[in-house]
């Protein structure tokens, strides 16, 4: 079995509200002179710290095209925090097949979704996702799709998602959103971050 540490090391490297986004791009970077990462960024990397090593149950707020498939518990493992990376598996009942992947880069973030089969092989789309174009703010951050997902996708006959922005926000200082939009189709869930719930078992890929 891949240890899912090891494979991340690996691969490092919604369609929102288009004002939001217009305000963002507009907004000066402010970065580190020691680091070159961007303070709205690292502010808002460091909002996910203090719930490092805890789980929360999570909840469909929005979902234009539901499926059973989702009609499930939803667990958020907010895993492990390294100095620059953030691990969250997400659980969807006995699903442990995803982890969100944040990874701070100096002048943008990253973000992946990391699909493993129960025996820690990859899927074959896996991973996906984006990186910031923006400083975003403290408690906003936008992905649009990159280009190695949107070819991902091509290969796999998902042209649908090629559009896709994923949001990641702090609706309030306890309620931290993901949201998936693209035309045509939006999926958000709300992380309850008030009250932390038991560790489920092991995402798979992970040793323990």
């Amino acid at each position: 079995m891949h240890h899912l540490h090891n494979y991340l090391s690996v691969w490092q490297r919604t369609v929102i509200a288009a004002g939001v986004l217009t305000l963002a791009a507009c907004a000066p970077a402010e970065q580190s002179s020691n680091t070159g990462y961007v303070a709205e960024q690292t502010t808002f990397i460091n909002t996910l710290r203090p719930y490092c090593g805890q789980a929360f149950a999570a909840t469909i707020v929005e979902d234009n095209q539901p499926s059973p498939a989702w009609d499930k518990p939803l667990v958020v493992h907010i895993r492990d925090c390294e100095e620059n990376v953030i691990r969250m598996p997400l659980h969807v009942g006995d699903d442990r097949s995803r982890t969100w992947v944040l990874t701070q880069h100096p002048g943008y973030i990253d973000f992946q979704h990391y699909h493993l089969h129960e025996d820690g092989s990859a899927d074959a789309v896996s991973p996906y996702g984006g990186q910031t174009l923006a400083a975003g703010s403290a408690t906003m951050q936008a992905f649009p799709v990159d280009e190695a997902s949107q070819a991902l996708f091509i290969e796999n006959g998902l042209d649908v998602s090629v559009t896709n922005t994923w949001t990641i926000s702090f609706v309030d200082d306890k309620t931290m959103s993901y949201k998936l939009s693209r035309p045509g189709r939006i999926f958000e869930v709300h992380v309850d971050l008030s009250t932390p719930i038991d560790i489920p078992p092991p995402a798979w890929g992970y040793a323990q």
